[in-house]
């Protein structure tokens, strides 16, 4: 699969003539940009989309005046997107912001100098970098065993991506953590309750069994996660927490960290048709990440058949 990490961003902007220097910025780095229009962009950022930022226009941002603007409201609905102030054109070079609004945005842009932001882009949303081998091998994992336990089903993976934002998916999600001399962390599963009842067709009685379903998933992956990434050897003495904050209603979490985080996208069909089941898959490196230090294991066939995860059928 292609390995390179992706981040979706939201494009707000009135002037169509910049659209397509701002998609060609998009592409030369990483960035997948999304179109909204402005009466439609609160109702966007309150959904579940998941964003690692937004590129929004100084005609749009709503600068001075009551200081309500739509640059501010972006930042109280998702204050730990990064937003990337596009100056007008006939704004004077220095024409400065107003202190008490500079602190809104990331970085300040203009179009015929775009190039300049990239180095903005990479320090807020791609600050972190993945091993290549890291980010296939969870993509081989998670396909292998959601394959194996919904054989009547078909596994698409979108490109990896990373996120800025802390919105929950769906109303069922689980959490593992994952400890090695390279990262501390927690892996997290996603999905909509009626999605399970999908995959899980028997055992739409009980909502414990929907989530005993998803759980079953995740502890599949850790092991495998386990057994090829993490070295079984070494002790982690570092044992600082943070706390992890829920709010149901905002469907809001936070892990403490703000660095973006890596996603993976499963899209499930039945291979005799039905709708499409997502399943959304995050790595959190909130406590450690230190990817010189990441290794793949080189387990052996006998290895495993000696722990007992692998037997003769």
């Amino acid at each position: 699969m292609d390995t390179a990490i992706t981040s979706k961003v939201l494009v707000l902007d009135k002037d169509a003539d910049c659209y397509g220097t701002i998609k060609s910025f998009c592409e030369r780095n990483n960035l997948v940009g999304l179109k909204a229009h402005e009466e439609h962009v609160m109702a966007v950022l309150r959904s579940n989309v998941d964003l690692g930022g937004v590129m929004l226009s100084e005609s749009l941002a709503g600068l001075g005046g009551d200081g309500r603007g739509l640059a501010r409201r972006i930042h109280e609905v998702r204050p730990e997107l990064p937003i990337f102030l596009r100056r007008r054109r006939e704004a004077a070079q220095d024409d400065a912001i107003d202190a008490r609004e500079a602190g809104l945005f990331s970085a300040v842009y203009r179009i015929e100098d775009i190039d300049a932001l990239a180095p903005a882009v990479a320090a807020s949303i791609f600050s972190q970098s993945y091993p290549n081998a890291l980010v296939r091998g969870i993509a081989e994992i998670s396909r292998m065993v959601l394959e194996s336990q919904f054989p009547a089903m078909n596994v698409d993976i979108d490109k990896p991506y990373l996120v800025r934002d802390r919105i929950i998916f769906g109303e069922v999600f689980t959490l593992i953590p994952l400890e090695s001399s390279w990262c501390r962390g927690y892996m997290m599963l996603q999905a909509e309750q009626r999605a399970l009842q999908e995959l899980v067709p028997g055992e739409q009685g009980d909502f414990r069994d929907l989530n005993n379903a998803l759980g079953e998933i995740t502890n599949l992956i850790w092991g495998w996660f386990k057994n090829r990434f993490i070295n079984q050897t070494h002790v982690v003495q570092q044992l600082s927490q943070v706390p992890i904050i829920i709010n149901h209603q905002h469907r809001y979490i936070s892990f403490g960290s703000d660095d973006a985080q890596l996603c993976f996208k499963y899209v499930l069909t039945g291979k005799d048709g039905g709708a499409p089941v997502t399943l959304l898959q995050r790595f959190i490196f909130n406590l450690s990440w230190s990817p010189e230090d990441f290794t793949e294991n080189q387990t052996s066939v006998e290895e495993l058949f000696e722990s007992g995860e692998l037997e003769l059928f």
